[in-house]
């Protein structure tokens, strides 16, 4: 279904709620994903927030890849309640959030 790991979007997800220590981090992070994985990420946020319904997940990543204009971390960075939206957006797609994010940070 996704290109980008559940793993990683977790991950992304945890970085943005510590934005003010490690922005750097989670910008260099998102600049290394591919433009597909950097597409589905902001797909799975526009999820979250409500911009599109879960069953719309491949008409967002298109819509993410046709109307990029600004780096993705840019965007996503400055995206208010980042972290919440993506969380909400692995939600809807019927992702264990909890399971992955422990999974990220060894509980």
């Amino acid at each position: 279904m996704l290109e980008i790991s559940t793993r990683r979007v977790a991950q992304v997800a945890l970085m943005a709620r510590e934005l003010g220590r490690a922005e750097g981090e989670l910008r260099a992070f998102i600049e290394r994903l591919g433009p597909d994985e950097q597409a589905e990420l902001t797909a799975i946020m526009w999820i979250g927030r409500g911009s599109f319904e879960a069953e719309e997940l491949q008409d967002a990543i298109a819509t993410a890849k046709s109307e990029a204009t600004t780096p993705t971390a840019d965007y996503l960075i400055g995206t208010p309640h980042l972290a919440d939206n993506i969380e909400a957006g692995l939600e809807a797609l019927g992702v264990d959030v909890q399971g992955v994010e422990g999974d990220v940070i060894g509980r």
